[in-house]
């Protein structure tokens, strides 16, 4: 492939670039995945897209690329699987993450957490689940095991995509993240119809570009939840409006429509894990309250996998 046109089109600047067909995207991003780009290209393009921003046809063709690479697990029976990524990890404040999947769970909706960890400045996720007994699974099957027998399984990213997890890696490299890390959020390892993918963005712009993108994900059958992260990660902000956004079938569907309003509730501190863990524990076991904001998430998991 010469890369040098599609460089001079995607690095005019974020007025003066042009996007790419969707087949152009789909071939591009499927070299970047098998890691048949040169290094010196790879940059060029990751940062000429991080300037321009994906269009939703780039967005797709990416997509289709990197779901063709994307190992299959099976679903266990019962509710959808609840996709739970994990890319980030906690700054400020606790990681509530895993109190979302460990509910989820306790009510017979399976979670599967996947993701990466590459952050000095940030508490591991997989330290934290590590810490509430909850190890990453080292095979595929063995997740699947444990999604059928407990419900809940945790697996790094690139048991499912090696290539995706390959780019992902070059953000301290980069010192910016990639289209990889706005992708990894749409990844779905289950047959048609058997995921949620929980969406979690940080910025505002990037909730109406995945709204774009959602609706053709669960045209047929699928499921999603569009939200707002809390330092990133999978769990709804403590104090901030509830913001959540189904898809199912093809349509956008508001779950918390007439809640608008700020929530005065304390942020938790306790980041180290195992201060993180005795919380989320505490939590599960009614000793302190679970928060409003993440029994609405669950409620609105629930709903969307087929549980209620």
């Amino acid at each position: 492939m010469d890369y040098a046109p599609l460089i001079k089109e995607l690095g005019r600047g974020a007025r003066g670039a042009r996007d790419l067909t969707p087949a152009q995207a789909q071939t591009l991003f499927g070299a970047m995945l098998d890691g048949a780009v040169p290094d010196l290209e790879l940059g060029a393009l990751l940062i000429a897209l991080r300037v321009k921003g994906e269009s939703p046809g780039e967005v797709a063709g990416f997509l289709a690329a990197m779901q063709a690479r994307t190992a299959g697990l099976r679903a266990p029976d019962g509710p959808r699987t609840v996709l739970l990524p994990s890319f980030n990890g906690a700054r400020k404040q606790a990681n509530l993450m895993p109190l979302v999947a460990r509910l989820l769970a306790r009510e017979g909706v399976p979670v599967l957490v996947f993701g990466r960890h590459d952050f000095d400045s940030r508490v591991s996720p997989f330290a934290l689940l590590d810490a509430l007994g909850l190890p990453a699974s080292p095979t595929l099957g063995e997740a699947e095991r444990r999604l059928r027998d407990e419900r809940l399984a945790v697996l790094p990213l690139h048991r499912l995509n090696p290539g995706l997890d390959a780019l992902m890696a070059l953000r301290p490299r980069l010192g910016l993240r990639n289209s990889a890390h706005s992708l990894a959020k749409l990844l779905d390892p289950f047959p048609p119809g058997r995921g949620v993918r929980v969406v979690a963005v940080t910025h505002p712009e990037y909730l109406a570009s995945m709204a774009t993108v959602l609706p053709a994900l669960t045209a047929h059958g699928g499921r999603a939840l569009l939200m707002r992260a809390s330092e990133g990660e999978a769990y709804a902000h403590l104090r901030r409006k509830a913001h959540l956004i189904g898809f199912a079938d093809g349509a956008a569907t508001p779950l918390h429509p007439a809640d608008s309003t700020d929530l005065d509730w304390p942020l938790p501190p306790q980041c180290a894990p195992a201060e993180n863990a005795a919380l989320v524990r505490a939590m599960l076991d009614g000793t302190e309250p679970v928060p409003t904001r993440i029994a609405e998430q669950v409620a609105a998991l629930r709903r969307l996998a087929g549980a209620d």
